[in-house]
């Protein structure tokens, strides 16, 4: 398969369309993350099919002593890349063909969602992202697009802009890619140095580490559901000599229905000793939050159950980096 570049939308609706068109937007620099975006779009295309990547890099959504000028522009790798993953083509329009007259008047709005964590720490990034890919969405005129989980808040913003505008496309969620040491995937990440890249894995570990605390909680609730007569028996094992035993049939009784707030404190653990280390890790937040609008899931909600993120974001040196975890509480086990 050839992939073919182009710079106009005029080029990409002279196309013939038969069957589905999948788009996947980046802002190139394109890495094995991507790769995966691309290859799904393949399979949810099918052969008869379309697979379309954007790559831009969009103005609006880097703010003052943002790293607009820094971010890594690699066309003709990300051509290689995406072809190589199963795309059909690559359409790299400039800034005029996006925003023709200059920036646009009419924008969109992320809301009360677009404030928090990533919205705060960047004000306007959300609104200028929503515009672009509203913009791209008109442009390239999909079927179904796809992102990343990694960027979880940005991906909850395009779902809930594509329900509330009445877009008629299908948005798909794909798992976070990550190195074989855990780091996710990040174009960001070819600016660490060894020393900082060692840092910034406490991003990911932290995340485990409030991964396998939620884990061991869903065990303990479902070993108390399976032994409901649980302090009864705590009680005749401490008669007979098994404190042990005892000891861990209370910890079963006493399980609480779900625990962020120990949840969040496993992964601080993490990060509190990143703090230490040389570089040291510079967190911005940690967060679990709901993952329909991103508001806090507090510590008092110790009988919480439902679906969570748990999200964070850190600078490492002069490189910032965000991850997170999906989580599910009342069930067994953790998403991730």
């Amino acid at each position: 398969m050839t992939t073919t570049l182009l710079r106009t939308a005029g080029e990409l609706h002279a196309r013939a369309r038969v069957g589905r068109r999948a788009v996947v937007m980046t802002m190139g620099a394109l890495h094995e993350g991507h790769a995966t975006l691309v290859r799904t779009a393949r399979d949810l295309a099918g052969p008869d099919g379309e697979v379309v990547v954007t790559v831009f890099v969009n103005p609006l959504q880097f703010g003052e002593g943002e790293d607009l000028d820094r971010y890594p522009r690699t066309l003709d790798a990300d051509v290689k890349t995406a072809e190589q993953a199963g795309a059909d083509v690559v359409f790299a329009p400039s800034v005029d063909e996006v925003y023709p007259g200059g920036e646009p008047q009419v924008r969109i709005t992320a809301g009360p969602m677009g404030e928090r964590l990533e919205g705060g720490s960047r004000p306007g990034h959300f609104d200028g992202m929503l515009t672009v890919v509203a913009k791209l969405l008109h442009l390239t005129r999909p079927d179904v697009a796809l992102f990343g989980q990694k960027d979880a808040q940005q991906l909850a913003l395009i779902r809930r802009m594509v329900r509330d505008l009445n877009f008629g496309v299908e948005i798909v969620a794909v798992p976070t890619v990550r190195e074989d040491d855990g780091l996710a995937l990040s174009s960001r990440n070819r600016f660490l140095s060894a020393r900082e890249r060692r840092t910034a894995l406490a991003l990911s570990q932290a995340l485990f580490a409030g991964a396998d605390r939620h884990a061991a909680q869903e065990a303990l609730r479902a070993r108390a559901r399976e032994v409901p007569a649980t302090y009864a028996r705590a009680e005749a094992l401490s008669a007979i000599g098994e404190s042990r035993a005892a000891a861990d049939t209370h910890a079963v009784a006493k399980a609480a229905p779900g625990d962020p707030a120990a949840v969040r404190a496993a992964a601080r653990t993490v990060l509190d000793a990143a703090a230490r280390l040389d570089p040291p890790l510079e967190v911005d937040y940690l967060a679990l939050v709901d993952p329909a609008d991103f508001t806090e899931i507090t510590g008092l909600e110790d009988d919480f159950t439902g679906e969570a993120v748990l999200a964070v974001a850190a600078r490492v040196g002069t490189t910032r980096l965000i991850d997170n975890l999906p989580l599910t509480f009342g069930t067994l086990g953790a998403a991730s």
